[in-house]
């Protein structure tokens, strides 16, 4: 699907960057991973399980880039210690933050407990602030960064038994904003990609395919996205080309929120 390319244009050119990807092991994670390691960056390929991050890194390798598998549940501050910790064992520095990692469980809010709840904001939200805040510390070593968030549209509109997923992701939209002010004098800037229905395994696998069909009826470009779509966004905000934005929310959604 990808390949390293050293006739690259400049807005495509990661050589000499290093990259962590979060939630890397499969659907838009792992697209990200192949995107930034086909720009020719260093990738650390992270999620919850090390044997299937390694078959990311096993594919970028083919392609003759740089890669390594570190597991990591980002709710846990001893696990980002611990990703950091390989990180820069490995290759000495870090460049690029991908936040990718999340979860989407629906659930009724008269039925949602409490821990079900805590569940999707300790990931989606808490995992956000504890990588970005582990790898902006970095950063500030090295004279900046880029961290792209990977929010959704549910921080923009309301979905139905999904209370807790836009709470999370409507908190990743404004923690966004406030550490691009915070973060910007430091050189490090930090911006947010939402999606909207892409064809990933966790959004497609389900048994409703009613629903689905209602839902892609709402996008005015008519289909689901493609994770490489989403990747190409990840790309631009993680390269130099978009050196003059932070703070920002690119929607990807083929018209859905606008519709």
């Amino acid at each position: 699907m990808f390949g390293f390319n050293k006739t690259l244009p400049k807005f495509c050119d990661l050589r000499g960057k290093v990259a962590i990807i979060t939630g890397a092991r499969q659907g838009m994670g792992k697209t990200h991973a192949l995107k930034l390691a086909s720009a020719g960056a260093k990738v650390v390929v992270s999620d919850i399980s090390k044997e299937e991050c390694q078959l990311v890194v096993d594919e970028i390798k083919k392609m003759r880039g740089e890669a390594i598998a570190v597991k990591c549940d980002i709710s846990q501050k001893s696990d980002v210690d611990n990703l950091i910790k390989e990180t820069l064992n490995a290759f000495k520095k870090i460049d690029i933050l991908v936040n990718n990692a999340g979860i989407f469980p629906f659930k009724s809010f008269l039925e949602m407990s409490e821990q079900d709840f805590m569940k999707v904001i300790n990931i989606n939200l808490k995992g956000y602030f504890l990588c970005s805040q582990a790898v902006a510390k970095e950063m500030v070593k090295t004279s900046g960064g880029s961290i792209v968030n990977i929010s959704s549209i549910a921080s923009i509109k309301g979905f139905a038994g999904l209370s807790h997923y836009c709470a999370s992701k409507g908190g990743v939209m404004a923690m966004t904003k406030a550490l691009a002010l915070e973060l910007a004098p430091m050189g490090i800037r930090i911006n947010d990609v939402d999606p909207g229905a892409i064809e990933t395994p966790g959004a497609t696998g389900g048994k409703d395919k009613t629903g689905d069909e209602k839902m892609v009826a709402s996008v005015p470009l008519k289909r689901w996205g493609k994770p490489e779509e989403i990747s190409n966004a990840v790309l631009f905000l993680a390269s130099d080309e978009s050196s003059y934005m932070t703070g920002s929310v690119m929607v990807v959604d083929g018209g859905w929120v606008v519709g």
